[in-house]
């Protein structure tokens, strides 16, 4: 694990130690389509869609489309938390969120060698 850590790098370690710790006592995301509304570090905002698609009662396939940018990545859930791990223009990103009922995440994302972080909140439609 170590090696790969070193290549994947610290966000998608973290991503990977949570879901080795054990699954959630009970699922609160659902699967569907989100509307995205956000910051970028710099303060800017976007806005744009997340879909979401379950893999299992902990782990999910998740995928944003922000403009003319889409990324994809693994998402997870863990308690009242979600985290999700992507590429972004050959970078790793890492958003963590905190779910506020089953139609609401509210978190921060950052990517590989950028300073700062941006906001975001998912709302499903």
């Amino acid at each position: 694990m170590t090696r790969a850590c070193s290549r994947l790098g610290f966000g998608a370690c973290l991503v990977l130690a949570i879901m080795l710790a054990g699954p959630s006592s009970a699922q609160t995301v659902r699967e569907g389509t989100y509307n995205v509304y956000g910051t970028n570090p710099d303060g800017s905002s976007y806005s744009g869609t997340a879909t979401i698609t379950l893999a299992s009662e902990t782990t999910c396939i998740i995928e944003w489309e922000t403009g003319d940018t889409v990324s994809e990545g693994i998402c997870m859930l863990f308690d009242d938390t979600f985290a999700a791990s992507y590429i972004l223009n050959d970078e790793i990103g890492l958003a963590v969120y905190r779910v506020k009922g089953d139609s609401v995440l509210e978190g921060a994302w950052t990517i590989t060698g950028q300073d700062g972080a941006g906001t975001e909140m998912l709302s499903r439609r």
